[in-house]
């Protein structure tokens, strides 16, 4: 009776001890697949205008269209001074109404609008700066046709200043650039965000199948420098995941002259306006005042 467990026991250690790797990699693969999806569908949170009405800014309710078809949900307030920002925000964001309201309380236009998969805009796939460039473009497109529209710069914060970088690499019509915590690379998000680092391979996998778009084509650090002779702001807080990107200098190094660098210690991302308003206010627009005007 003794061997006969034993017997049985070897067994089902022996099946345990096979299929422990199919196991392990089909919870894996699943985990991974459940990441992914995670990502390119983020949970939309939608802006009220509230804090333009308390500040008696101006603005007009549009809809761009991107050269994909895609309807985004914007706004826009003519410039003053024949300077049109664009305003583009980050990952699970929707327009930025504080940056909106210093640009346009300095007489600048203000072009912002919810990316692809944001707030009320159309869509239901982020690619996290891949397809957004066509987001960029429209705002771009539109702010050009208007009146009164000499020049064009652009602010954006996170994924929307990786994306703002990408897309003024080739369109010069962006004559100056603020990036406010961009990432280097799409990979580098993916590698810093990633529980297990042997997910890598299917999340590379499951990401180009799901979103259509090619994670090691999203590189501001290989693009930046194509936007000189046209000016940079690189704006960073050097805490957390920045440090372990090393984003800021990175970026610094590769963009081209002329270039500014801001980063400050203990920030966190995207922190730097919350934890110093009025010194981000005089850099940022006094930034834009010697580029554009």
């Amino acid at each position: 009776m003794k061997l006969k467990i034993r017997y049985w026991l070897n067994l089902l250690a022996m099946a345990v001890l096979l299929l422990t790797p199919a196991i392990f990699s089909i919870i894996v693969v699943y985990a991974s697949n459940g990441w992914v999806r995670s990502y390119l569908h983020p949970a939309r949170s939608i802006p009220t205008g509230d804090l333009l009405v308390e500040n008696n800014i101006p603005y007009q309710e549009i809809e761009l269209t991107t050269k994909d078809g895609i309807k985004l949900a914007a706004w826009y307030t003519p410039p003053q001074n024949n300077a049109v920002i664009l305003v583009a925000h980050g990952y699970n964001g929707n327009r930025p109404e504080n940056m909106y309201v210093m640009f346009a309380q300095h007489g600048y236009g203000v072009l912002a609008w919810d990316f692809r998969a944001h707030g009320q805009s159309g869509g239901e796939t982020c690619s996290l700066g891949y397809y957004e460039q066509l987001d960029v473009e429209a705002a771009l497109d539109y702010a050009l046709d208007q009146p009164d529209v000499e020049h064009v710069g652009a602010w954006g914060g996170s994924m929307g200043a990786a994306t703002v970088i990408l897309t003024a690499a080739k369109r010069p019509e962006i004559e100056a650039v603020v990036s406010d915590s961009a990432f280097p690379t799409l990979e580098d998000v993916m590698k810093l965000n990633m529980q297990n680092k042997i997910m890598l391979p299917f999340v590379l996998f499951f990401w180009e199948q799901q979103s259509g778009s090619e994670m090691d084509q999203v590189r501001p650090v290989d693009e930046i420098g194509k936007i000189s002779p046209r000016a940079v702001f690189i704006i960073d807080g050097w805490e957390g995941g920045t440090i372990t990107m090393n984003s800021p200098y990175r970026l610094f190094d590769a963009a081209g002259e002329p270039k500014q660098l801001w980063v400050e210690d203990g920030i966190p991302h995207l922190a730097m306006y919350g934890n110093n308003p009025a010194e981000y206010e005089k850099r940022v627009v006094g930034f834009f005042d010697e580029y554009l005007k």
